[in-house]
């Protein structure tokens, strides 16, 4: 069994409550915690009996009403002896308690709050980033797969059906085109008026992304249902003759401003690098 503190015994030469002259030493109370072999502790003020038992979890197992006076005690002695907490850093770190200086406010759990805040901000935007660079990549691994496809076209007709495929094959859009301006059409393609494109995309714009309500036309008897497009300026057979490649998603967040147009202009030049291959109809 452990004990800390002890009591004191203070000799008197005269008491009153024993009598002129008598020499009985006054025994002062002073709070003893001891601990037994099976863990179970008891706090006990010197000179009285167990005020109460606990067991290694703090729980009380005895306890005697015509002892809690004598927490008055204990408390009393605590309070007037501070020092045997404050210079006892074991017991303190052992009862979980901490001392905070006078007048100062202590930020040990606010500034633990705004680390594990800021750790959660950037674990989640870590998170994001993370899922858009693999969409990211798998989209461009899709797109460099598309190239090959497109370069393997053998006609006109056959790269308007080939941008089609890819879209909903690849993609897992609703549909995939491609439109041109003036002169006689290639099988498959959508005929523009001249300056159409421009009306389309806007004047010397290369690309838009989003719900687009003026490229209805670019989607046939998909257009209904059609709630986001990607379009790409296309110059084909020269500058003067401007056409459209567009993409068109049932999916209206599929296609949005703020996404970048960076595969789809991508595209859009090797769709026109390919057309040169043959005549212009």
């Amino acid at each position: 069994m452990a004990r800390i503190g002890a009591s004191v015994e203070t000799p008197l030469t005269a008491n009153p409550e024993f009598g002129p002259g008598c020499n009985r030493p006054l025994t002062v109370p002073v709070l003893i915690l001891s601990a037994t072999d099976g863990g179970a502790a008891s706090r006990l003020v010197e000179g009285t009996r167990p005020i109460m038992s606990m067991d290694a979890n703090d729980t009380p197992l005895t306890q005697e009403p015509s002892r809690l006076a004598n927490m008055e005690v204990v408390r009393g002695l605590l309070v007037g002896n501070p020092y045997w907490l404050r210079g006892d850093p074991q017991l303190l770190a052992d009862l979980g308690l901490r001392l905070d200086a006078a007048n100062i406010v202590d930020f040990g759990p606010v500034a633990l709050s705004r680390v594990s805040a800021a750790h959660e901000r950037e674990s989640s935007a870590r998170k994001r980033l993370e899922t858009m660079a693999r969409a990211n990549f798998a989209a461009q691994t899709q797109t460099h797969a598309a190239v090959i496809d497109v370069l393997r076209s053998e006609s006109l007709a056959d790269l308007a059906r080939r941008v089609n495929q890819l879209a909903q094959l690849r993609f897992g859009l609703a549909f995939g085109g491609l439109a041109v301006e003036g002169g006689e059409t290639p099988s498959g393609w959508v005929t523009l008026v001249e300056g159409q494109a421009d009306l389309i995309l806007g004047e010397g714009v290369d690309s838009r992304l989003g719900r687009l309500p003026t490229a209805a036309g670019l989607f046939g008897g998909l257009a209904p249902v059609i709630e986001s497009a990607a379009l790409a300026r296309l110059a084909m057979w020269g500058p003067e003759r401007q056409g459209v490649i567009a993409f068109g998603s049932i999916d209206a967040d599929a296609f949005t401003p703020e996404m970048g147009a960076e595969l789809v202009v991508f595209l859009a030049k090797v769709v026109e690098r390919t057309a040169e291959r043959w005549p212009r109809p």
